[in-house]
């Protein structure tokens, strides 16, 4: 995979009161990453960028929320997020991360 689709399959860290919870007790790091994108890439990704170990993936699609203006009912754009736990032993610095 190139350096290319690294920065593509994942766009941003997600954060959040849940997120950061989830950081500091289960070394979990949530992620917004592209509608394409599979485990086995979001793996390597984090893998690649962060330099640390991952022990496993959950990923999940965000449905849209429906809003209205005025008369015109209108639907926000859903994403992927993916939940990455680290193997022990490892943390993530976002300091580097332009995401």
């Amino acid at each position: 995979m190139n350096r290319e689709r690294l920065y593509q399959v994942i766009q941003a860290p997600q954060v959040s009161e849940k997120a950061t919870h989830g950081a500091d007790a289960n070394r979990q790091h949530v992620f917004r990453v592209a509608s394409d994108a599979t485990k086995p890439e979001i793996r390597r990704a984090v893998e690649k960028i962060f330099d640390v170990r991952v022990g496993s993936v959950q990923v999940m699609n965000v449905k849209g929320k429906r809003k209205r203006f005025g008369r015109v009912e209108g639907r926000r754009n859903g994403y992927r997020k993916a939940i990455v736990r680290l193997q022990p032993g490892y943390d993530i610095d976002y300091s580097g991360f332009d995401g």
